[in-house]
């Protein structure tokens, strides 16, 4: 069992027929503020293997967890891992570390030795494909570098509806110049939205994102107000439909509307 419908994919790709993979979050839900049914408890205790985020996107698996009498081990793929610079805010970590696909590839080798140690007898298969995956987003992660590498050095700043993607941004050479919302559920005040506006104008920032599972009313109103385009169809916490239906072609999603908003006509 997943948190979200990313997670799974990861999973699914090192599992392979092995593994049957149920995300707790819907595809098109959100998991900042996901509520659990129910239902959702039962399905936990029959759980083998539990993989959440952890670092603050998920809490709430930890309180469903309290609730069961599940023995099955639980992986927190972002928390403590090797080799990783951490982005700190005013709300500590920032989660959303899979957005930099070297570090979803660090997630993989997590995924494989927690199927590993579920199903032993199954190691060899879990790394082989791991091995495979970790070789496919080795390669998107140079095609990502090669298409923000397209777009103007100074034309690479973006205002994103919530905190979701400075690891992306980090990694890829990308400035964030501001937020919409503090925090998924959290509406800024009229003090906040001027100030972003201003800051939009002052860096000539080209385009406001917003994702899928969120209203894209706000981020509307405020590109239109600064004078930016909006571009209301990112992924972050959950895939969609194809070609958004697995973690690869989130990237890839993500990546072409970037540069298409970014990039010079």
């Amino acid at each position: 069992m997943t948190t979200t419908t990313v997670f799974a994919d990861l999973v699914k790709h090192v599992g392979g027929d092995r593994v049957n993979v149920t995300s707790l979050v819907p595809k098109g839900g959100e998991v900042h503020t996901f509520e659990p049914r129910p239902s959702d408890l039962t399905a936990l205790e029959r759980a083998k293997v539990v993989f959440m985020n952890g670092v603050g996107l998920d809490d709430w698996m930890t309180r469903m967890l309290q609730q069961t009498a599940t023995n099955a081990p639980v992986l927190r793929l972002g928390e403590n891992l090797p080799g990783v610079t951490y982005i700190t805010g005013d709300e500590g970590p920032n989660p959303h570390l899979w957005l930099n696909v070297a570090y979803a590839r660090k997630y993989v080798g997590r995924i494989a030795d927690a199927l590993s140690a579920a199903e032993p007898a199954a190691a060899s298969v879990f790394a082989a494909n791991a091995k495979a995956y970790d070789a496919q987003l080795a390669t998107l992660d140079g095609w990502v570098r090669d298409r923000i590498g397209t777009i103007p050095a100074d034309q690479r700043r973006l205002v994103s509806f919530h905190d979701a993607f400075p690891y992306y941004a980090q990694a890829y050479g990308l400035t964030i110049v501001g937020v919409v919302v503090p925090a998924p559920g959290q509406d800024p005040s009229a003090g906040q939205i001027a100030a972003l506006v201003k800051a939009i104008r002052d860096a000539h920032v080209k385009a406001v994102f917003s994702e899928v599972q969120f209203s894209p009313q706000l981020a509307q109103a405020v590109a239109r107000e600064a004078g930016a385009a909006v571009v209301s169809d990112l992924y972050d916490d959950t895939v969609g439909d194809p070609p958004v239906d697995t973690y690869e072609g989130i990237i890839r999603w993500d990546t072409d509307k970037v540069v298409a908003a970014l990039a010079p006509a």
